[in-house]
């Protein structure tokens, strides 16, 4: 595979294509080495139009909702990001090409230490890693931007109570087949607002689903 070829044509046949045109991400994802963050035995797949299977029934992001996660959340060079779900450390990698500091928690070990390794030889050493079910984290008011790379069946207040006033939240709301992706923005005033970007289905996080309300 001609990796630089096989690069150019993800980013103009998939990625711009689905009006991903912000100068700083297409540079980030031109720049982060998706090859070395696929897994070993899909790496012929890396800059296919597909999501990539992982342990636990998990799965790395096609690269164009990659490239809309990445716009939507508009990061700036000081921003402190959030990110839920590091699976291969890929999207963390990027984001740390756009912000101050990241923060990327898995709930499984091993693919934070997978990460740690890949994002270490990316140049992203200083990124901080941890493992960790973000559905029990409890940190208000602290961070610019979030990333939540598996979906919930409703809006988890939780990740939006971490915001900073302005701060952007992309999340993945609903349940298979219909999903929604959108961009929650928290207001100065304390309000929100939500705007959708598009429908897809994503794998929700790991304790996320919870059983439908038994009605009579």
């Amino acid at each position: 595979m001609n990796v630089e070829a096989a690069r150019a044509q993800m980013l103009g046949q998939q990625i711009r294509a689905w009006e991903v045109l912000d100068d700083h991400v297409l540079e980030a994802l031109e720049q982060t080495p998706r090859e070395r963050f696929v897994p070993e035995d899909y790496r012929d797949l890396a800059f296919a139009d597909t999501e990539i299977p992982l342990a636990h029934g998990q799965a790395m992001l096609a690269p164009k909702i990659e490239g809309r996660l990445l716009q939507a959340l508009q990061v700036e060079p000081a921003d402190e990001v959030f990110v839920v779900g590091t699976g291969t450390g890929f999207l963390t990698a990027c984001l740390a090409q756009l912000a101050e500091r990241v923060y990327s928690v898995d709930i499984f070990p091993e693919f934070v230490e997978s990460a740690r390794a890949k994002l270490a030889a990316a140049g992203h050493g200083d990124v901080e890693l941890g493992t960790a079910d973000a559905l029990q984290l409890d940190l208000p008011g602290r961070f610019d931007a979030i990333a939540v790379t598996g979906s919930t069946p409703a809006l988890e207040d939780r990740f939006v109570r971490m915001l900073r006033p302005g701060g952007r939240l992309f999340v993945v709301v609903g349940r298979a087949p219909v999903m929604e992706a959108r961009l929650i923005t928290l207001l100065p005033t304390g309000g929100t607002t939500s705007q959708s970007l598009f429908e897809t289905v994503l794998s929700p996080l790991i304790n996320a689903e919870r059983p439908e309300p038994f009605v009579l």
